[in-house]
């Protein structure tokens, strides 16, 4: 009998790593199996580092729990979250890769109209290797897509668009909603497949959800914080959205580009709205001054990289939010600590790299 077929090589096979926060088994993973198995994992394990997380077997995989992290940064581990999905961040910063694509355990293939699985890494993909349009708004969204084009009217000096550093993807039933609107909509569920991409214009705030997103690491991992969140703080369910006003900012500032839209997952599960309530009932009223803030903030012509960009930000966090509450002052101090610890960890250095092994990890 002859061999089958060599599987396809996917798209930057080795130049994508993708990072899951997890306080379970991943079973999960059985089901994207065909479209992750070829890429390497970092797993990062939240909660009792004592516990054991069963992997699938086939996935190249390492796995860093709390342990872990605190061995490789020491006292700026202090920097990450604990006893929340924030903990994802410490991926983004010990990758050696150029793109990640991140996504939530509960998080399952979803169907396109035609019944088609969908491969959301693989769009992911197209959409960061595809430039954005932050200056201008096509009507016809995505003039990069087969099928669009620039419309009549889009200035010929704007068509070659703005890298793209940010590709947010959606979801299929169960909808990112904060738990006021969980309590009122219990029931609610998202099936409406919107077949679309568009760039967020420049000046425009979004908010960003960390369950099925990608990004170019080299671009903009520097500002992909998720903040102090979970054991100790007080307030969660605000990492991802903090994380994304920093990276719009600081992308707006650059010259990048940020999509949202396709590619779709399935969100199996909803997170009880009364505990959500808890974690998020300082942020729903922080938020009204925390978003005017990321609206009116501009950074120096001298800031010229993502660092630069983070400290300076982090500086203006402390000094027009600090008086909202003190959780503020702590903040920016980790931001800048993040920093400090991405640099130490990412000097392409030997010993920075053997520091970085998590322990028993299969790899």
């Amino acid at each position: 009998m002859a061999d089958p077929s060599p599987k396809p090589v996917p798209l930057l096979k080795d130049q994508l790593d993708i990072v899951i926060p997890t306080i379970r088994n991943l079973d999960f993973l059985e089901m994207w199996r065909p479209f992750f198995e070829q890429y390497h994992l970092i797993i990062v394990q939240d909660g009792d580092p004592n516990k054991t997380i069963r992997v699938p077997e086939g996935f190249d995989h390492e796995l860093y729990n709390r342990n872990d992290i605190n061995r490789i940064l020491g006292p700026k581990a202090n920097c990450i979250s604990f006893k929340d999905s924030a903990c994802r961040c410490f991926g983004y910063m010990v990758s050696k890769k150029k793109y990640i694509y991140t996504i939530d355990d509960d998080c399952f293939v979803a169907k396109d109209p035609s019944g088609k699985d969908i491969n959301a890494l693989e769009q992911h993909i197209k959409n960061l290797l595809s430039p954005s349009t932050p200056y201008f708004f096509n009507t016809l969204y995505d003039p990069y897509r087969e099928g669009a084009d620039f419309v009549r009217g889009y200035p010929f000096s704007l068509r070659e668009g703005a890298p793209t550093a940010v590709s947010h993807g959606l979801w299929l039933n169960i909808p990112d909603y904060d738990a006021p609107t969980q309590l009122v909509k219990p029931r609610e569920r998202n099936t409406r497949y919107v077949d679309a991409v568009l760039t967020i214009p420049k000046g425009t705030l979004f908010p960003m959800c960390g369950m099925n997103l990608a990004f170019d690491r080299e671009l903009i991992g520097p500002a992909m914080y998720f903040g102090l969140m979970g054991d100790g703080q007080p307030i969660g369910r605000y990492d991802d959205m903090w994380a994304g006003w920093c990276v719009k900012v600081i992308c707006d500032h650059l010259g990048l580009g940020v999509k949202t839209g396709l590619p779709y997952i399935w969100h199996s599960k909803a997170s009880n709205p009364f505990v959500n309530l808890k974690k998020e009932y300082k942020g729903i009223f922080w938020q009204e001054e925390i978003i005017p803030f990321f609206q009116s903030a501009t950074l120096p012509k001298d800031c010229t990289s993502v660092q630069n960009c983070y400290i300076e930000l982090s500086k203006q966090v402390k000094e027009k939010l600090g008086a909202v509450d003190p959780y503020f002052n702590k903040l920016a101090d980790a931001m800048v600590t993040w920093i400090e610890a991405w640099d130490e960890l990412n000097n392409s250095s030997e010993e920075s790299s053997s520091k970085q092994e998590p322990n028993g990890a299969a790899k």
